[in-house]
Order: C-alpha cells, then structure tokens, then sequence
C-alpha cells in the first residue's frame, strides 16, 4: 500500500475511532456498562468494515482501473448492507445495549465517510502521470526552415 494511501485511511480511521469513544462515553453515561460495550462494538465493525472496504478499493484500482468507479459504489453498498445485516442479527442481543449500538454503528459511519471525503478533497492526486521526456515542439509551426 503507497505511503498516501495509508495517509488516507489513517485520516478516516481516526476520527471515527474519537467519534467511537465519544458515544462510548456518552453511552456509558445514558445506559450504563452495556451501552458502552455497544458502542466499542459497533465502533470496531465499523472500523473493521470501511477499512477492509477502502483496502479493497485500493488494489483494485492498482489492478483494474477501469473498473475503479463502479467498484467503489458496489462496495459503499455492499458495506452498507452488511452494517444493517449487522443491525439486524444484534436487535434483541443481551450482549450489549442494542439502541448504543445502532446509534454508534449509524454515526461512526457517518463520521467515516465525511472523514473520507475530506481526506480525498485534501490529497494531492495527480489525475495525469506527468511525461518524463518532452517532445520537441517547433517554435513556429506554419514556417518551414
């Protein structure tokens, strides 16, 4: 993985892991212990999920270039999907509080995504691979020498 690629996916890591302990904080405060377990629980899927997803992304675009826009939307619904899976098979779990883990899985994602853009706007990504060697241009190209 190049260095700004891991740039990148530390600037969208890090802020859903402070927003991941935020609601676990706020969960502990509002529902007690299982709220917090909730919140670390639904913070590491989320981690786990979009990190996995952005790694994926990544190759793909090393290897398949063309195929690099479609993949990324069919992963955003994928990972999407699989987050309300998630939602869905801990709805009645005894585990940890279900409503902390929802509200935490919703939001961290949120904060992910938003942390993700803003990183890409900030990157400086060469869209063109600057040539090497420069053809030689004539001066004036209507005169003949």
């Amino acid at each position: 993985m190049r260095s700004n690629d891991v740039r990148s996916l530390l600037q969208a890591a890090v802020p859903t892991a402070v927003a991941g302990a935020i609601a676990a904080v706020i969960s502990a405060l509002v529902v007690g212990g299982k709220g917090a377990v909730g919140a670390v629980v639904a913070t590491v899927v989320v981690i786990l999920f979009m990190g996995i997803g952005f790694v994926v992304l990544q190759r793909t675009a090393k290897s398949l270039p063309h195929l690099f826009q479609a993949m990324g939307l069919m992963l955003y619904a994928a990972q999407i999907l699989l987050l309300f899976v998630f939602l869905a098979a801990f709805k009645n779990t005894t585990l940890f509080h279900p409503r902390a883990f929802a509200i935490t899985l919703v939001a961290t994602t949120l904060v992910w995504i938003g942390a993700q853009t803003r990183a890409h706007m900030k990157a400086k990504i060469l869209y063109v691979e600057p040539d090497s060697t420069k053809a030689e241009k004539p001066e004036n190209p209507g005169s003949k020498p």
